[in-house]
């Protein structure tokens, strides 16, 4: 598909990936005047009558779907109930109405919260439906998954083009650095921070550290959305990662030492770990689309780093 054609509906634009997946679209020869993106002050996306309302007005050909509730631990536990519905109820409604509006092409972005907690290492997507996700984020991960249930069965029977990526975790500049909602990396990046500043002895993390997790640089991922955009047009599910994992307790050294703070990390094993392990088989991207990243871990986190200390210095 030449994007360039097209005009498109991207969910989420607004946020964090949303506006990298923007910028690519841009380089890759979209015009702003091709792109629309909905404000939740606009259209709420749980209610299908926001969604009718969406369609009339962007009459999109393409639908790149990132928007989502989303968070660390706390927030997963804190809202089980709002993560599973609001993220079931917005694709049900976009994909619905896609159908309904006859769009060439929806593209879904999924989780790797949607495998198996004890999924073997690195997880492939064939691995996907062998057992139940890890408890704290399972509503979150099983309502992205069957929305890739709902896109493969409207690709059979109505003929619906689609794409499903599942981008494991993703960092870089722009991130949610909220305590409380965040996920690990942005966390232990303030966290860091502020205890440099105030001279603190030691920092607190959550969990005992030693689960492992991977992570994708948000540019890459970015790429990686458009890319899948233009060339798949079947629902299955494709891996956005590194093939790399790293341990909590290694990841939080890193981040003190590439942050400049001295003191101590104390983990408080009362709160949970989450997944014991995660990473992904990504020969289906390099495979499909000839993805792969592009920005090392390192880079990624001191490019993160710097633009947290740039917002501080701001405020």
């Amino acid at each position: 598909m030449d994007l360039k054609d097209q005009k498109i509906t991207l969910t989420g634009g607004a946020g964090f990936l949303g506006k990298f997946v923007r910028k690519k679209l841009l380089k890759h020869g979209v015009s702003d005047e091709q792109i629309f993106i909905p404000r939740r002050k606009d259209y709420d996306l749980t209610q299908e009558s926001a969604v009718i309302r969406l369609y009339e007005d962007a009459k999109p050909d393409v639908v790149i779907h990132l928007a989502a509730e989303v968070g660390g631990i706390g927030a997963n536990q804190d809202h089980p109930g709002r993560f599973c519905f609001a993220n079931l109820s917005m694709g049900m409604h976009l994909i619905e109405h896609a159908r309904i509006n006859g769009i060439k092409k929806f593209v879904q972005t999924g989780t790797v919260c949607a495998y198996p907690k004890f999924a073997p290492i690195p997880f492939k997507e064939d691995d996907l439906w062998n057992g139940y996700p890890e408890e704290t984020n399972a509503p979150y991960g099983i309502a992205k998954k069957t929305l890739f249930v709902m896109l493969d069965g409207y690709k059979r029977e109505y003929g619906l083009n689609s794409v499903v990526v599942l981008p494991v975790n993703l960092y870089g500049p722009g991130d949610n650095f909220d305590l409380h909602t965040s996920h690990v990396i942005p966390a232990l990046i303030r966290k860091c921070v502020e205890a440099r500043n105030r001279g603190d002895v030691f920092i607190e993390c959550w969990g005992t550290g030693s689960a492992s997790r991977e992570f994708l640089y948000v540019e890459d991922a970015a790429e990686a959305i458009v890319a899948a955009t233009e060339k798949i047009d079947t629902p299955t599910p494709i891996n956005l990662g590194t093939c790399n994992e790293i341990k909590i307790k290694d990841l939080a050294k890193l981040i003190a030492q590439l942050t400049g703070f001295k003191g101590g990390i104390r983990w408080n094993s009362t709160k949970l770990d989450g997944q014991p392990r995660r990473c992904l088989d990504i020969n289906k991207a390099k495979k499909l689309m000839g993805w792969q990243t592009q920005i090392g871990f390192k880079d990624g986190l001191m490019r993160t780093i710097d633009w947290f200390e740039i917002q501080n210095l701001l405020k």
